[in-house]
């Protein structure tokens, strides 16, 4: 996974903000479940319960509650007590001891959604912000995800919350844990896994760049990529990037684009829709760039194969439909041509030459001269020299690429030929 150069500020309350309202709601004597509800039945421990939980500021509550699950371990409000002692540490930004807590809870109630979204969230972005132990973290933060998303069918409402706020926070927290769940499959390249939790994730929360970007990666990277998705989803991640790393994000979705465009035609409208919307609208497409047999296909149509270069004819027969190979081939097959190459070895009577552009960059053959008499020792060039030379071609292989050509001669011309150009396909 690309390192994520930014650490995500906690933006969602996943404190026990509802067990910290209900413990107050009636004079320390809790209200979650009416019927169920724990009662303290030793007065001393009820009081001291009741004057942690009332405390107003979150610095006295967190003393309170602390020396009374100190001094009442066992009590039957330890989980509330512990919720809200959650919230408190978070709410004061104290992210070691809301973390303690939480997993205080976890070992308490395993199934308690708040602590594992807590403790999933802090995971996961501590891991992609770069912490040295991030690999554990998004192994941490997977399980912590797997358990809350199990879980969070068993989460239950407090007869204080309204049922629309029951509702976003249960929707707050499944994307909390699918985020988890996401960032670490994509850490372990299981993209299909990472694309369907990040998607998840992004749709509840569109602006937060550090689910948007791994999820455009996620879609680009699959087998096949889901280019489409992963193009609008990098576009825009650029959108929501921080300022330090938002031109850098730019140019990867641009670059993105153009391989699977083609060109940048088209690009400041992508970009413009990912900036007024946060998913791609209705028929979003970006059309694909021609594909090689295509870009064949136009060429044969445009170009007589005479007038064709060798790494045109070299592109067009290892890419080209039947038909086009077929229309090119019987036009220069058993034709002498003049062209320059490059030499890579020799034999009295074969020389194996580099032809196209790319192949002599590489010093590899694609060529297969054959001579009808030996060649003269004094006049073989050496290896790696240029040269010009004459033949008619006679077959061809694709797989790797060599054309065969008779009747070699060595042409004496003093001024080398042009180098050919190979077209390659824009994808």
């Amino acid at each position: 996974m690309k390192k994520i150069l930014v650490t995500v500020v906690l933006g969602i309350a996943v404190a026990a903000a509802g067990a910290r309202s209900s413990a107050q709601s009636t004079q320390g004597q809790p209200a979650a479940s009416s019927s169920q509800a724990p009662v303290i039945k030793d007065p001393a421990e009820y009081n001291a319960y009741v004057g942690a939980i009332q405390q107003k500021e979150p610095a006295a509550q967190i003393s309170g509650l602390e020396a009374f699950l100190t001094q009442y371990p066992n009590s039957v409000m330890k989980t509330t007590a512990l919720e809200v002692l959650m919230g408190d540490y978070q709410q004061t930004n104290n992210v070691a001891k809301a973390t303690e807590t939480a997993q205080k809870l976890v070992a308490l109630d395993p199934c308690n959604d708040r602590a594992l979204a807590l403790l999933a969230y802090f995971d996961r972005v501590r891991a992609q912000g770069g912490d040295p132990n991030a690999k554990q973290l998004l192994q941490d933060a997977d399980k912590y995800g797997e358990e809350g998303e199990g879980c969070l069918s068993k989460f239950t409402k407090t007869d204080n919350t309204s049922e629309a706020e029951f509702e976003k926070l249960k929707a707050q927290m499944n994307g909390i844990f699918s985020a988890a769940v996401g960032i670490s499959a994509l850490q372990d390249k299981d993209y299909a896994k990472a694309a369907k939790n990040l998607k998840v994730a992004v749709d509840l929360s569109p602006q937060d760049f550090s689910v948007v970007y791994p999820l455009a990666l996620a879609y680009l990277q699959s087998t096949p990529p889901d280019s489409i998705n992963g193009i609008w989803y990098a576009a825009r991640a650029s959108v929501v990037a921080p300022a330090q790393v938002q031109a850098s994000i730019e140019k990867y979705a641009k670059n993105q684009y153009h391989n699977y465009h083609g060109g940048d035609d088209g690009w400041t409208d992508v970009l413009a829709a990912a900036k007024a919307n946060p998913a791609p609208p209705a028929g979003f497409t970006i059309k694909p760039a021609p594909t090689p047999a295509e870009q064949v296909h136009a060429m044969v149509l445009a170009t007589s194969p005479d007038k064709m270069d060798f790494g045109t004819w070299e592109f067009v027969l290892t890419n080209g439909s039947q038909e086009d190979k077929d229309t090119v081939w019987n036009a220069i097959k058993g034709k002498a041509v003049q062209m320059n190459g490059m030499v890579i070895s020799t034999t009295p009577t074969e020389f194996q030459i580099a032809g196209s552009e790319d192949d002599i960059e590489a010093k590899k053959p694609d060529i297969t001269l054959q001579f009808v008499d030996k060649v003269p020792p004094k006049m073989i060039p050496k290896d790696g020299s240029s040269f010009d030379f004459q033949g008619e071609p006679a077959s061809y292989t694709t797989n790797p690429f060599m054309m065969t050509m008779a009747n070699g001669k060595l042409l004496k011309a003093a001024t080398p030929a042009k180098r050919p150009v190979h077209h390659r396909p824009s994808n």
